[in-house]
This record gives C-alpha cells, sequence and structure tokens, in this order.
C-alpha cells in the first residue's frame, strides 16, 4: 500500500511515517517545516533536540534499509498538492498538517486568520486533489475531542441521534470549539463530511485527545530518529509542561481551580490507531468519526500524578494554583464515548507512574536546554492584543526548498 503522510516532520507525523514504513508499507511525507519556522520566529524550541529531514530520512535508510520520499511544499499551494497526489498516487493519506496550536490562534487577529487559512484551505485543496488524481483514495485526518467542547450530556462519535417534534434522524454531535484552532478543525470536519456526500471520497476523521510521550519503537532505534517535545506555552500541551516544570523543580502550575477534563493518549497509541484507521477504510461516500483517546483526567488529576512520579525520582516538586488565562468551564461534566478503535482492536497503553517516570529520565537529560522564560502563557483568550515577542504571520509564509 502506498501511503502519503501530510505534516511528516512533525511529533506525530515523523514518527507515523516510520511506523508505517518498518511495517511494508511505501511511505512518502509532505512538509514545509511550518513548525520549525515559527518555532524560530517565536523563539521557541524543542526541548529534545530534532534532526533535519533529511537527516533523519537517512538515518532511518541505515536503520531500517526501508525509505521514505520526501515532498517538500505548502498545501496551501493546490498546484503543489496536485503534483504530489498525481506522482505518488497514494491509497491512504494521513493528514497531519496543520498549525496544531489553540494558544498560537488566540494570539491576535493575524495569528487566526494565519491558522484557519492555513488549516482549512489546506484540507480544501487535498480534498479537490484527491477528486482529481485519487478519488479512491482514503483520507484519514487528525481532528481534534477539543471541536466538541464541553457539554452537560455525554459526547457521541461524532454522530447523534436525535428525536425533535415526534420526528428522529442521526446528526453531526453539535460542537462548540474553545478556540479558532479548534475552529478551524471543526471547519475542516464539515468540508470532509460534504466532500464525501457530494464526490464519494471516503473519510476518517480522528477526533484526538490530548497526547503524551517521547518515544515509539522506531524513535528509540537511533537519536537521529527522535520526535519533537514542546513544554511552552504556545506549542506545549499540560502534561509535557509539568513534566519539564518537574525535572527543573518548578512548581506545577495549574490553571485555574484545575477541574478541567480532557482525553489523553500515549503516543504509541496513536500510532496504532491511524493504522488501525488506515486497515480497515470506509466505503465510498462514507464520512466517519472515531474519539482517538483512551483515558480522562482533570488538570490538578495530571499535576498530582507527576508530582508523584517526580518525587520517587528525588525531584523536589509542589503544585500551584495560577489565573486561567483561557476562556473555559473550570469544573464540568466530562463523558466521551470512544468505543470504535477498541472495536478494531486497539490496546491502550495507560499512563502509569512507570512511564511518568521515564519520561521524566528521558528529560532529565536535556533540562539543561529548558528556556523557562517561555514555559509561562503569554496569550490571554480575553484579549486581541499580540504580546511581546510574536512577528506577525501571513500567508503565504517562505521557505528553503530544502529538507531543513
Amino acid at each position: 500500500m502506498r501511503l502519503l503522510v501530510i505534516g511528516g516532520d512533525g511529533y506525530l507525523g515523523w514518527p507515523q511515517a516510520m511506523y508505517f514504513s518498518r511495517r511494508g508499507y511505501e511511505v512518502a511525507v509532505v512538509d514545509n517545516f511550518l513548525h520549525r519556522k515559527l518555532d524560530e520566529r517565536g523563539g521557541t524550541e524543542s526541548l529534545i533536540p530534532i534532526f533535519p529531514l533529511d537527516v533523519r530520512i537517512k538515518a532511518w535508510k541505515e536503520v531500517s534499509g526501508a525509505e521514505i520520499e520526501a515532498f517538500i511544499g505548502d498545501v496551501t499551494d493546490f498546484e503543489f498538492v496536485s503534483e504530489v497526489l498525481r506522482s505518488f498516487r497514494p491509497d491512504a493519506i494521513v493528514h497531519y498538517g496543520e498549525q496544531p496550536s489553540a494558544p498560537f490562534s488566540m494570539i491576535d487577529r493575524d495569528h487566526a486568520v494565519f491558522t484557519q487559512m492555513n488549516n482549512i484551505v489546506g484540507t480544501l485543496n487535498l480534498l479537490f486533489a484527491m477528486k482529481e488524481h485519487c478519488p479512491e483514495c482514503h483520507l484519514v485526518k487528525l481532528g481534534t475531542m477539543g471541536e466538541y467542547g464541553t457539554p452537560n450530556i455525554d459526547i457521541e462519535e461524532g454522530f447523534i441521534e436525535i428525536i425533535h417534534n415526534g420526528r428522529k434522524d442521526v446528526l453531526p454531535y453539535p460542537k462548540q470549539p474553545g478556540s479558532f484552532y479548534h475552529l478551524s478543525k471543526v471547519h475542516d470536519s464539515h468540508n470532509i463530511m460534504f466532500a464525501c456526500r457530494n464526490w464519494g471520497l471516503r473519510a476518517t476523521d480522528l477526533n484526538q485527545g490530548i497526547v503524551y510521550g517521547v518515544e515509539t519503537d522506531e524513535t528509540a532505534l537511533d537519536e537521529r530518529l527522535a520526535t519533537r517535545f514542546d513544554y511552552d506555552g504556545i506549542w506545549g500541551t499540560v502534561l509535557n509542561r509539568f513534566c519539564v516544570q518537574a525535572v527543573i523543580e518548578h512548581p506545577l502550575t495549574v490553571y485555574g481551580k484545575g477541574g478541567q477534563t480532557r482525553g489523553f493518549l500515549d503516543i504509541r497509541d496513536t500510532m496504532r490507531c491511524v493504522e488501525l484507521a488506515v486497515c480497515n477504510p470506509p466505503a465510498p461516500g462514507e464520512y466517519r468519526v472515531f474519539n482517538q483517546f483512551t483515558e480522562q483526567f482533570t488538570v490538578r488529576q495530571l499535576a498530582e500524578l507527576v508530582k508523584n512520579a517526580a518525587q520517587k525520582k528525588g525531584f523536589a516538586v509542589e503544585i500551584v494554583q495560577t489565573e486561567d488565562p483561557r476562556v473555559e468551564a473550570q469544573t464540568h461534566y466530562y463523558n466521551a464515548k470512544h468505543t470504535r478503535l477498541i472495536d478494531l482492536g486497539l490496546r491502550p497503553h495507560y499512563l502509569s507512574d512507570v512511564l511518568l517516570e521515564s519520561i521524566l529520565d528521558k528529560l532529565s537529560r536535556y533540562r539543561h536546554r529548558v528556556k523557562k522564560e517561555t514555559i509561562p502563557p503569554l496569550v490571554d483568550w480575553r484579549s486581541t492584543r499580540n504580546p511581546a515577542g510574536y512577528k506577525p504571520v501571513t500567508l503565504p509564509l517562505s521557505f528553503d526548498n530544502k529538507a531543513r
């Protein structure tokens, strides 16, 4: 099977490309190094050093004997996307290639507009190119559980049965996204569903929870194969932030009351979930949604788990509450269904003290690289003003046409 990974230089895209390559797929990646460029502009960087894409690909060939092809370009350029699909002819496309940060999208108008143009236009271009060049291809698109928000009812997997005035229908689950980034994902979902219904395309929308973990079986083979680890106030996730704060013995900063509840999963389970989706494609014209997470935690629960694991490793750790920069419910009902991937064969890895301790051990090797000034939340959801240090962004960004 020929498989195309869009965003193949990223945190999930790079290990996903190796994961499929190791299992005999013909793999190609697409990337324009957006995250690397925005790191340069904003003064952030991965805690774990990541090698240029061309070095990674060469190292993968040395380690595994398998090849990964690279197409360097921007999916907001329709001619580029068309040429990639026309030349590679994928059987399945794994689409990770979007601006992934809610805080980035809330910096100011420029960043909100950039996020929505980059994400929505890129996905629209992909849909049109699929229709023209590979209409039988299966699109596996990374969505987010953040599309749903935190409703006071159970969250279903994409669709909900509604009875209204005596009539019944199955409709898309109502969306209450919490940022312009999450809104871009909602628009993606609507566009993909329309393309499936209108053109007979097939797609799986993976509404993913928050991913944690620093290694997969493939990244562990050679340090040149490492994937990125973000911890700062723009790109980092809450668990990443807590782990980095723990290894530098900085108080773990819980935003607000800490009752915010979300779904989480191990990076190794992300790799497997995508494989299960690829190996079990929908029918032509079918748009389906899987909720992709394995456990639910509150922010406070995560802080306690990290504190306990860090203390076992000898780190002095405390938890403090700080003002929440986001506009969100501090405590809320949250019960999201996530059975469809389990039914397909997912056997989850669960967050444990042993796993957290191994993450802390890994991060300890790089704590000298921590930029403490980037950890606090610089972006206020209630403001439309750009915090100091973030340069305006516009499409298209200029990139060197080489594997950085």
